[in-house]
C-alpha cells in the first residue's frame, strides 16, 4: 500500500491575498555605502567630557569624516534615493523588513531599471573619488586632532553599491516531506502574511489619496495674505501619478476605496493646472467635490483601529 501524504491548503482564505500571491513576487533592494560617522575613541571622549566637567563613559560622541554637502557626494546619495522611491513607486509593502511586493510581470523592468541606477552610481562614485583628497583635506582641518588618517580608506571605488535580489516567501517544497506539520505551520504563516499585506497596501493607498486630496483642496480653497495660495503643477500632476500607480498595484480588496480613488479622478480629470489658476469657478467646483472626497477618507481613515492607521497633525 502506498502512502500519499494530502498537501495542505496553502491559499490564502481572502481572494485579494490570494491574487497578490499568484501574481506578484517579493523584490528586495539593499545598499553597500561607506560610513561618513564614526565614533570617538575612549581617549577622545574623555577630552570632550573634560570641557564640560562630565565624565568621558557617560558620553556619547561621533566625527562626520566627510563633508556630505558636498555636491559630488550629493550626487552619490540621490542615486540612492532614485533607487529607493522607483523601488517603492512600483510595489507593494509587504511585513517583512526590507522586502516589497512587485507585479511579475514588472521583474524583467525593475530588474533593468536598477542596473540602470548601479551603472549611474558607479559613475558619480568614479567622480566623487576625484574629489576625494579634496574631501580628506577639508576633513583634516575642520577634525583638528580628531582627524585620524586610518579612518579612510585608500579609495572610495567599490565601497558604494546597489543590491537585490528576488527572495522566495514560500514554504520550501523539501519541507512538505521531511516534516509536513513544520511545513502546514509555514503554510499557515505565509497566508497570514499575505493577508496583512492586503491590509497593508489599503491603508498606504489611502493615506497616499488622503494627502493628495487634502493637500490639493487647501492649494484651491485656502487664502495667504488675502490672495490665492499659490498653486503649483505638481499638485494636479501627483494625484494623476498616484491613479496610474493605483490602477497597476491594485489588488482590489476594497470597494469602497476603489470607488474613493474613481471619485477623485473623475473630479480632476481633463483639468490643467493652468485653468485652475485663471478660472476661480472651476476653482471652486473642484474644491467643493474634493471637499466630499476628503470628508470620505478622513472617516475610512479613523473608523480602522486594526490597521494603525493615524492621521499626522497639521
Amino acid at each position: 500500500m502506498t502512502a500519499t501524504l494530502e498537501e495542505p491548503a496553502n491559499q490564502t482564505r481572502s481572494p485579494a491575498a490570494n491574487r497578490l500571491r499568484t501574481t506578484m513576487a517579493a523584490a528586495r533592494l539593499s545598499f553597500n555605502w561607506l560610513g561618513v560617522r564614526k565614533s570617538l575613541n575612549a581617549h577622545q571622549k574623555n577630552q570632550a567630557a573634560d570641557s564640560f566637567g562630565a565624565e568621558g563613559k557617560f558620553l556619547s560622541a561621533g566625527k562626520k569624516l566627510l563633508d556630505t554637502s558636498h555636491p559630488v557626494y550629493r550626487n552619490v546619495t540621490a542615486i540612492r534615493g532614485r533607487a529607493v522611491s522607483y523601488w517603492k513607486g512600483v510595489s507593494l509593502p509587504y511585513p517583512e523588513p526590507g522586502m516589497r511586493l512587485i507585479r511579475q510581470d514588472s521583474i524583467t523592468a525593475f530588474d533593468h531599471q536598477i542596473a540602470v541606477f548601479r551603472d549611474e552610481l558607479d559613475d558619480a562614485v568614479v567622480e566623487l573619488d576625484r574629489h576625494y583628497d579634496e574631501l580628506r583635506t577639508a576633513a583634516r582641518r575642520r577634525l583638528g586632532d580628531l582627524f585620524d588618517a586610518s579612518d579612510y580608506p585608500a579609495s572610495l571605488i567599490g565601497l558604494f553599491g546597489i543590491e537585490h535580489d528576488f527572495p522566495s516567501v514560500e514554504p520550501p517544497s523539501y519541507l512538505q516531506q521531511l516534516n509536513p506539520a513544520v511545513y502546514e505551520q509555514e503554510c499557515q504563516r505565509v497566508q497570514a502574511r499575505f493577508d496583512e499585506a492586503v491590509r497593508l497596501a489599503e491603508a498606504a493607498f489611502t493615506e497616499e489619496l488622503a494627502k493628495l486630496v487634502e493637500h490639493l483642496s487647501d492649494r484651491l480653497s485656502g487664502e495667504a495674505d488675502g490672495k490665492p495660495k499659490v498653486f503649483r503643477d505638481s499638485a494636479i500632476e501627483n494625484l494623476t501619478e498616484f491613479f496610474q500607480r493605483f490602477r497597476q498595484l491594485n489588488v482590489g480588496s476594497s470597494e469602497q476605496l476603489d470607488e474613493l480613488v474613481s471619485r477623485a479622478q473623475q473630479v480632476v480629470r481633463g483639468v490643467e493646472p493652468q485653468q485652475l489658476r485663471d478660472s476661480q469657478t472651476l476653482r471652486q467646483q473642484v474644491s467643493t467635490q474634493l471637499a466630499g472626497v476628503q470628508s470620505t477618507l478622513d472617516g475610512l481613515l479613523v473608523d480602522r483601529p486594526r490597521r494603525n492607521i493615524q492621521r499626522r497633525p497639521r
